[in-house]
């Protein structure tokens, strides 16, 4: 069986989150679908994008490398692929996390954080 890829979700740096999902909320329509004051979803239509509280303190800047969750359908082929050519580690799949995903992450050339996450709480394609 084959890693069946689904979509992208960019997830932006904030220093409020509540704030931040408001103003999405007001200015474009955006609909929260799940959060605290530290990470959080919106939807507008197909549209889907995450936030993600950072201090803005040089150990944890606002505009460091971007982040980008990709969501797949049976992530253990692709990721089994990324440990044989050396890319990812092993020990690096997270399994039943605590947020209902199966997922690892990595670094590209640019310090971009990649993530693959397959959602186990849906067998549909969300990605919120």
């Amino acid at each position: 069986m084959k890693t069946d890829f689904l979509g992208t979700v960019p997830v932006l740096p904030s220093q409020n989150i509540a704030r931040d999902l408001d103003w999405y909320s007001r200015n474009f329509g955006f609909v929260k679908t799940f959060g605290d004051n530290l990470y959080a979803g919106m939807r507008l239509e197909e549209i889907v994008l995450h936030l993600q509280w950072h201090a803005d303190t040089p150990e944890d800047p606002l505009l460091g490398g971007s982040v980008v969750r990709i969501f797949v359908r049976n992530i253990e082929p692709y990721f089994e692929s990324l440990v044989i050519k050396g890319i990812v580690k092993c020990d690096k799949l997270l399994r039943n996390t605590d947020w209902g995903t199966h997922e690892f992450g990595l670094y590209d050339l640019n310090n971009n954080a990649i993530f693959i996450v397959e959602d186990i709480n849906s067998s549909s394609e969300k990605t919120s």
